[in-house]
Parts: structure tokens; C-alpha cells; sequence
């Protein structure tokens, strides 16, 4: 009965979780946003490689600096915190494979922000800005390459959820 009501609480988490994009002022324990970063790297990577690194942003000096980096500023300034997520280029052995483990890595995260009570958003758009973030953080530029950051903090985003297609969308061929 247990592992039913465990099965169940995963399919929930998965159908419930939705971008938040916006927090309240509170910023989240330190002991909560390392849990979230351990439930990451249990993902799976190819190889059992683990290329995933992170950087964790309090600093609002620095949130000002990477918000200047992208078109989501808002969300980037008034996230109580970032977590960068990075691939250590010495670790990785095939680009695809390792940011499929990241995504993974990512998915993690948010589902574990989630079952949190937090509220997260996955940023991709930056990393258009890859190198000037990599300056801001002061990273070495051979050594990492960003895959993500994501935004987190208690929820304060009344918006509704979007809906998604029918299954039947996105089934090409079932032989």
C-alpha cells in the first residue's frame, strides 16, 4: 500500500510542478537548496560521469549582473536564489549524451523544488550570454560549459498552469 501511495505522489509531483516565476521575499534555507542540488545529482549521465557542477547565487550584486544578461531580468533580480548549472568539460565524454544528463540533472531539481514547497523556473536563454556569464561568476572559460540556471523561492505567482496536448499529439508510430 505504501509504494502505491509513493508511486502515486511521484505521478502528482510531475502533473502538479509548473514554472514560477515569481517568489516572495524569503529566501530558502541552505540545508533545502543542497538537498534539491543532491536530488540533481542522482540523475542519470552516461557513464555514471556525473559532468554536472553548480553555482549557487545569493549575492544580489551578482543576480543584477547576470539579470543584465538576459531578456528574464525580472525573474534573474527578484529570485531570492540561482543555481547555475555547469558541465565540467573534463568530465564529459559526449556533448548530446551530457546535456541530456544535465536536462536530467535539471528535471531533478525542480521536482525535488517542488515537493519543497519552492518554486522554480528552468532559464535557458542566457546561455546566449555564456562567456560574459562565466566572467560574472568568474569561471574559467576552457573549464565549464552552462547549461541552465534556474530560478528559486517560495512561490508568490498566482498565474494559472498551461495546459498541455492531448497524448495522441505526440505519438508518431506505435508498432
Amino acid at each position: 500500500m505504501e509504494k502505491d501511495k509513493l508511486k502515486e505522489a511521484v505521478f502528482k509531483a510531475i502533473f502538479d510542478r509548473r514554472s514560477i516565476r515569481k517568489y516572495l521575499d524569503q529566501k530558502p534555507d541552505k540545508k533545502l537548496i543542497y538537498k534539491l542540488l543532491e536530488a540533481g545529482i542522482w540523475a542519470p549521465s552516461g557513464l555514471n560521469n556525473q559532468p554536472w557542477r553548480f553555482v549557487i547565487v545569493w549575492s544580489e550584486e551578482i543576480k543584477q549582473k547576470l539579470a543584465a544578461l538576459t531578456r528574464y531580468h525580472e525573474i534573474i533580480k527578484k529570485a531570492p536564489v540561482l543555481i547555475g548549472v555547469f558541465l565540467d568539460k573534463d568530465r564529459m565524454y559526449h556533448q548530446i549524451k551530457d546535456h541530456q544528463s544535465a536536462g536530467a540533472c535539471i528535471q531533478n531539481i525542480l521536482l525535488a523544488a517542488h515537493a519543497s514547497g519552492l518554486g522554480a523556473c528552468w532559464l535557458g536563454e542566457i546561455l546566449k550570454n555564456e562567456e560574459k556569464v562565466k566572467e560574472v561568476l568568474s569561471l574559467p572559460k576552457e573549464k565549464y560549459e552552462l547549461a541552465a540556471f534556474i530560478a528559486l523561492g517560495y512561490p508568490d505567482d498566482q498565474s494559472k498552469r498551461t495546459s498541455r496536448q492531448p497524448l495522441e499529439n505526440f505519438i508518431i508510430k506505435e508498432i
